[in-house]
């Protein structure tokens, strides 16, 4: 009995040197989990139990679980490089068979499809839908489109504008409006305005103090009127609209004239414009349009106080046509394309999986786990949601494997062995005694 005893010790501190050994051989390995060997004795019993006196069997490997703690981040510089910083897995799909690994060494394939490192299976996440919003709730392939962004054209510009309460009224009988002569008006605004092809098109404002909490404004697009007609000819003058404010300074209507009753609205529109370029003092239709609703452009951030005019920067929603130029994830997984035209569009978002129970989960090489009835079935969510952690991009998590404290394990293990050994070769020679007695 002796000798099985001996026998089962010698199994179980090989095996704990295995697992030793393998962890130490891979201390380098982006996202990987240690390992430990458990052991349980083992005793002889019948359907009644075993007895008082009852000597063990030896010991028997019962389970090796791997720990799922937090391995350190450390920086990479490459983008596609990814660490979770808390639980979670990332979900790679191989034509339909999911997996779940920690290494986030990712790349792109020809396809523009993210990739693990061996480019065998691809990166599960949201996609966008049309108009550039997270589709949460059905997992994909995450794919980096590099195709150009399309233009938009603009529809609404806003702005804070102040005009000078003290500035000098302006006869417009003696001195009508000429966007070529700057006596006609007390401030010109310009904003980049975009048409359907992505072309871009100076549209300016001309502010007129007309008498006390008065104001005109002229909107005019490339020097013409929206329509691209002339605005210095008489039979082509541009329309004004009127700006009231009170004793204090503050908007109180914007009246456009229009048939068959004024417009009386916060905010200028500007309609039928008609996108063209000017050559050598001709104007002709570029062969794009405007949007059909128009442009809206706020006037309600607009006061009149005794301080000098002036905007701040405009905003607006148009923009050309922009080519790719970096990829940044922030903390929740979204991949964000920043494009040249100044544009950041999201293009996806990872999805991180949790599992009941981590220890469930079934080891597969490549440093990644499928799931089991023991794991439980797998709950997907985006980072930061819940108790999933969250992306760190340009970093990978390195393994979790404390060389120290399994440098002292091998040697633990190989005084085992010796030990169980040492039972062996003592029982060998107890025997070798009891025969020379015969």
């Amino acid at each position: 009995m002796s000798f099985n005893i001996g026998l089962s010790g010698l199994y179980a501190a090989n095996k704990q040197l295995d697992v030793t050994g393998n962890n130490i051989a891979n201390v380098a390995t982006t996202g990987f989990k240690s390992s430990r060997a458990e052991f349980e004795d083992v005793y002889s019993a019948t359907k009644l139990g075993s007895g008082s006196k009852t000597v063990g069997n030896g010991v028997r490997l019962a389970n090796v679980s791997q720990q799922f703690t937090q391995g350190d981040i450390s920086n990479t510089g490459n983008v596609l490089d990814m660490g979770i910083n808390g639980s979670g897995f990332f979900t790679l799909s191989n034509n339909g068979s999911l997996s779940y690994t920690r290494a986030g060494t990712f790349k792109v394939d020809k396809e523009g499809f993210v990739t693990n490192s061996d480019g065998t299976a691809k990166l599960q996440g949201y996609g966008v839908d049309a108009n550039g919003k997270i589709a949460n709730g059905v997992l994909s392939d995450l794919r980096i489109d590099t195709s150009n962004l399309a233009p938009k054209t603009t529809t609404s510009i806003a702005s804070t504008i102040n005009l000078n309460s003290t500035a000098t009224d302006i006869d417009q009988v003696a001195n009508p409006f000429d966007p070529s002569k700057s006596a006609s008006f007390t401030k010109q605004f310009t904003t980049p305005v975009y048409d359907t092809q992505g072309n871009k098109h100076d549209m300016d404002q001309y502010m007129v103090k007309t008498g006390a909490n008065t104001w005109k404004t002229y909107t005019l697009i490339d020097g013409r009127n929206p329509d691209g007609s002339d605005p210095t000819n008489a039979a082509t003058p541009p329309v004004a609209s009127t700006m009231s404010f009170n004793s204090s300074g503050k908007l109180v209507s914007v009246t456009t004239p229009a048939t068959p009753t004024p417009i009386v609205s916060p905010d200028l529109k500007v309609t039928g414009w008609v996108p063209g370029t000017v050559t050598n003092g001709v104007w002709a239709p570029n062969g794009a349009s405007a949007d059909p609703a128009g442009m809206s452009i706020s006037m309600a951030d607009t006061t009149q106080y005794n301080a000098d005019t002036a905007r701040s920067i405009p905003t607006q929603n148009g923009y050309a046509t922009g080519q790719i130029t970096n990829l940044t994830i922030d903390g929740s997984g979204v991949l964000l394309a920043n494009f040249s035209n100044n544009q950041t569009k999201p293009i996806g978002q990872i999805a991180l999986a949790s599992f009941t129970n981590e220890q469930g989960l079934q080891p597969v090489g490549g440093t990644s786990w499928k799931e089991t009835y023991a794991s439980g079935i797998p709950g997907y969510d985006s980072p930061e949601t819940g108790t999933l952690g969250s992306i760190q991009s340009n970093a990978l998590e390195e393994s979790n494997v404390n060389l120290t404290n399994e440098l002292v394990d091998l040697i633990k293990g190989q005084s085992n062995y010796q030990a169980n050994a040492k039972t062996i070769s003592t029982q060998s020679t107890i025997m070798q005694t009891i025969i020379q007695m015969a």
